[in-house]
């Protein structure tokens, strides 16, 4: 279990995966699979849109959740009062900085929208502009994937970190 300063207990370095109000059982599930594999810690902000018992959710997941750490909050300031408020970046198709043009560091935060609307206009105006990332796709594509996205953010990140704690 990781302690709330962004560590394991063995002391490996930790990432976190916030997911803001996630709508899409499988997708969560995924990230939840994802998570479990890459050691990063998973954060839901409420309102969600499915039980946490959602099968869907638990087939995406398979047995991973009890490698996954996942914590619920009611909002994201809760959410990152808890993790004593980490460097967030925020993944959007409107920001102008690439996310492998920045370099994550221990206890970073990877903060995600929303599978249909994406982040709200109130939270990416909290987190500065060189902390707004995109990831590269093909003209007048909407979006990737929620898990995928996430998948791309998380292991880009971790590789910057030297893959601690895998194998």
């Amino acid at each position: 279990m990781a302690a709330i300063d962004g560590r394991c207990g063995d002391n490996r370095k930790v990432l976190h995966v916030i997911l803001h109000q996630p709508e899409i059982p499988p997708n969560t599930g995924n990230v939840i699979r994802l998570c479990a594999n890459a050691g990063a810690s998973l954060h839901l902000i409420r309102p969600l849109g499915f039980d946490l018992d959602h099968a869907r959710l638990r087939r995406a997941g398979l047995d991973y959740h009890e490698y996954a750490r996942v914590t619920v909050h009611d909002d994201l300031d809760a959410c990152l009062a808890a993790l004593n408020r980490p460097r967030v970046f925020a993944f959007t198709t409107r920001a102008a900085n690439r996310y492998t043009d920045t370099r994550f560091t221990d206890g970073d935060a990877l903060l995600f929208g929303c599978e249909t609307r994406g982040l709200p206009d109130d939270v990416l105006a909290g987190i500065p502009a060189a902390r707004q990332l995109r990831l590269p796709m093909r003209p007048n594509n909407r979006s990737l994937n929620l898990s995928n996205a996430v998948a791309i953010a998380l292991y880009e990140a971790w590789r910057q970190l030297d893959f601690s704690g895998g194998i």
